[in-house]
């Protein structure tokens, strides 16, 4: 059974949080929601299509911070319910294994993932979903491709800070050609 913690005092406040990302690497955690058929395999790629703060239309996998005191598995249900809405129905094992680790740094090039506001380390994970899913908070569109659209050039293009990498990277793990 799970241990219910309270996570609702572990959020920091905005100065607090701008003066630890300069001084310690922020755990995370990404998404790559899938459907999938009844033999298990991946049949299409939910990827969110949100606003840039320039305006800049961007395809984007769910994520988010690990709060203290939160177990990884609780963290990624919170984000895709987040993202995908309460009835998406996330089928997250009890031990969730992570297919990569992406390291974003604030300096771009030191990897293919970069996030300007800090140095994080993100677990990601493919998650099959079977239930309703639609784009919540600021996403304006959930689009469900299938893996050779997933890991076409122009969706690639449309994502930023490495998120292509990590959805190539998704892909592979499931056994398509990348």
């Amino acid at each position: 059974m799970p241990i219910e913690t309270d996570t609702q005092g572990s959020w920091l406040s905005q100065e607090e949080l701008e003066v630890t990302r300069g001084r310690v690497p922020m755990l995370y955690v990404v998404a790559v929601p899938v459907r999938v058929d009844e033999s298990g395999t991946a049949t299409s790629v939910g990827l969110l299509l949100r606003a840039s703060d320039t305006g800049r239309m961007e395809r984007e996998l769910v994520g988010g911070r690990v709060m203290y005191h939160e177990r990884i598995r609780d963290a990624l249900v919170r984000h895709l319910e987040k993202d995908l809405g309460p009835v998406a129905l996330p089928r997250v094992p009890a031990t969730p294994q992570p297919i990569t680790v992406a390291e974003f740094f604030p300096t771009p090039g030191v990897t293919p993932f970069h996030d300007p506001r800090q140095h994080a380390v993100a677990l990601v994970y493919v998650v099959p979903v079977s239930g309703d899913c639609a784009p919540q908070q600021d996403a304006l569109e959930l689009a469900w491709l299938t893996p050779d659209e997933a890991s076409g050039t122009d969706v690639a293009a449309e994502m930023v800070d490495g998120h292509g990498v990590i959805l190539r990277q998704a892909l592979a793990h499931l056994g398509f050609p990348v």
